[in-house]
């Protein structure tokens, strides 16, 4: 089997070819990534160097590229993405560039040549959730609030209609908030992690009541291998971790793990188009293939604070420099 994983070099995709290796070794994977601001050749220094793994630079939104590539492999895995939703609110131009038209260069490309393709989709396309509503399901109604969900909802879309009317043998994934290792310092955990390391402070939005549901991006992975393996085509399959939390908990959590005092927490103002609430219902992909999550929060968290310990030389050069810089100036000096 030969896997085509594009974003291979950003956080999620990174772990699934580790997934790939250490449980399918006779797999061959090809690895295209444009290395934009999150996609980092360091978070795949270990397998570099595998006999089945092969990197190439370059976009999916880039057609003929896209169309070599898909017509020597045997099935898609799409991870690549823009996924901050706060940059999306700066600029949304390269989220309709990659996550609208690169997948749809995807799609066309599996289509003429007859490959399986999985898309890799987040729980922001069904907006926000009250506290005593059900959790997301496969039947929930598209919302997105924000112009990163926006994107990322017409991209399921996409899937969906090329099944429907050119027979793509498709299948989609939506997850929650994933975490662990190599998660690039500009979301909620790795941000704080890497502060507190610092001695800075944790920033919260708002009041920091908003709850998220933390998926280990390894369990995510083994989800993702099950839907290619033995998911039914057309079909959309959820992933949560059942690690549904307030933000303000988390991050107690997390000061607890790193034995240090909640005076490091602090509160800035709120994010436009802020969500209040996300979880998610995976009976469906648990009853049907088998999947559900195996990580705790506290040993995911107590293993990923960890790694950010002892991989300074990861995330130093990330945080120090002069791009990431402005951007956390942006966001949180105010």
């Amino acid at each position: 089997m030969k896997v085509l994983v594009t974003g291979g070099c950003g956080f999620i995709g990174s772990h699934f070819i580790r997934v790939i290796f250490e449980h399918r070794p006779d797999w061959e994977v090809v690895n295209l990534d444009a290395l934009t601001y999150a996609g980092n050749l360091a978070s795949t220094l270990d397998i570099q160097t595998h006999p089945k793994y092969r990197f190439v630079y370059g976009s999916i939104a880039d057609k003929s590229l896209v169309e070599r590539l898909v017509a020597d492999v045997d099935m898609v895995v799409n991870f690549a993405a823009e996924t901050h939703v706060d940059r999306s609110i700066v600029d949304n131009e390269p989220f309709i560039l990659t996550n609208i038209l690169g997948v749809q260069r995807l799609i066309d490309a599996c289509v003429r040549h007859g490959k399986r393709f999985h898309h890799v989709s987040t729980d922001e396309v069904f907006g926000h959730l009250g506290p005593d509503d059900p959790k997301f399901d496969e039947s929930t109604p598209y919302a997105p609030r924000n112009p990163y969900s926006a994107t990322k909802a017409a991209s399921d879309h996409l899937v969906r209609a090329a099944v429907h009317t050119h027979g793509l043998r498709g299948t989609i994934s939506n997850c929650t908030n994933n975490y662990g290792p190599f998660l690039y310092p500009e979301k909620f955990l790795s941000i704080s992690i890497t502060n507190l390391l610092d001695g800075q402070p944790v920033h919260l939005h708002g009041d920091g009541r908003q709850i998220r549901d933390w998926i280990h991006v390894k369990d995510h992975g083994f989800g993702v291998l099950a839907i290619l393996e033995h998911g039914q085509m057309g079909h959309t399959y959820m992933m949560g971790g059942n690690n549904e939390m307030s933000i303000l908990d988390t991050a107690q959590a997390l000061v607890r793990v790193m034995g240090l005092n909640e005076n490091m927490i602090s509160f800035i103002t709120d994010r436009p188009g802020q969500d209040r609430r996300y979880a998610i219902d995976h009976s469906k992909i648990e009853s049907e293939l088998g999947w559900k999550p195996q990580f705790s929060f506290d040993q995911g968290l107590r293993e990923m604070v960890e790694w950010y310990r002892k991989n300074e030389a990861w995330w130093r050069p990330i945080k120090d420099s002069s791009g990431y810089r402005r951007w956390y100036k942006d966001q949180f000096e105010e």
